[in-house]
Order: C-alpha cells, then sequence, then structure tokens
C-alpha cells in the first residue's frame, strides 16, 4: 500500500519537474509532433527499401489522408564484407544506408536533410539463412533510417507552416 502511495507521489513529482523545466510530450497537445501526424504524403514505393521505409513511416506517422506536406526520400545502399576464414570467405556484411529527404508544401521545399545508419548480418549459415539474415538486415536499416527521418521531422516541425 504504502509503495502505491510512494509511486503516486513520484509519478506527481516527476510530472511536476517536467513542465516547471519546459518540456511538453512531442505527440501532446503542445507538442511538435501532434500537428506532423497524418498530415505528410510519401512517394509511392518502387522497391523493397522504400516499402519497408514507408511502412515503417506511416506505423509512426500515420497514412495521410489529406496530406498537408509531401516528403520526398531518396534512399541508397551498399553492402562491405568485414569478417572473413582463412581460406577468404567472407562471414559478416555490413549493411550501409543513407536517407536524403526534402518536405514540401506546394512544391515549395520547406526542409530537407540527410541521415545514414548501418546494420549488418552473418553468413555463416545455410543460402537460405544468409539470404533471410540478409533480408532482415535491410529491413532493419529502413526502420532505422525512417525513425531517424521522422526524428529530424518532429525537431523542426515547429519551423512549418501549417
Amino acid at each position: 500500500m504504502w509503495l502505491s502511495k510512494r509511486r503516486t507521489v513520484l509519478a506527481g513529482l516527476a510530472a511536476l519537474t517536467l513542465t516547471a523545466c519546459g518540456f511538453t510530450p512531442v505527440y501532446g497537445p503542445q507538442g511538435s509532433g501532434g500537428p506532423l501526424q497524418g498530415s505528410i504524403k510519401l512517394n509511392a514505393p518502387e522497391t523493397r527499401d522504400s516499402y519497408q521505409f514507408n511502412r515503417r513511416f506511416e506505423e509512426r506517422m500515420g497514412h495521410a489522408a489529406n496530406p498537408l506536406y509531401d516528403l520526398k526520400v531518396e534512399l541508397k545502399t551498399s553492402e562491405l564484407g568485414q569478417g572473413a576464414t582463412s581460406s577468404g570467405n567472407t562471414t559478416r556484411f555490413r549493411v550501409n544506408g543513407h536517407a536524403s529527404y526534402s518536405l514540401s508544401q506546394d512544391k515549395a521545399v520547406l526542409l530537407t536533410g540527410k541521415t545514414s545508419a548501418f546494420t549488418g548480418y552473418s553468413n555463416t549459415g545455410s543460402t537460405v539463412a544468409t539470404m533471410a539474415a540478409q533480408r532482415d538486415a535491410y529491413e532493419r536499416l529502413m526502420i532505422i533510417l525512417a525513425d531517424q527521418v521522422i526524428d529530424d521531422l518532429i525537431l523542426q516541425a515547429d519551423d512549418l507552416p501549417r
């Protein structure tokens, strides 16, 4: 019982402290992320990577039925062998990804940015296991890149016209 009261008091103090320092939840009533929810239209995906990027973007930001903004994203990926056996077979790959984006409204570019990340996968199993690991690495990479683009947009959202 006393533990429950203690948690309630601590939660109240934490909320008061965060409010006092000017903290505003990004998706809260006064947050910068709220107005972006469901208001950004993406290009139709042309590749598996762009499909996975768009899927993650819409998971977090919602599908734009009546978009205010257009987001154009250019994705680039590359692979680099990193681990090798004594016989020269590559056992580990690093997958590098780069996303360049521009957010526009009525064909006027409002924001541009770039982000990058990497993931990896092993080549030590069967061919099927290696292919599955490779697909998973690319999917994880697109999730990371989409999250980074969203974070950039939210951080700059206060400067956007509505």
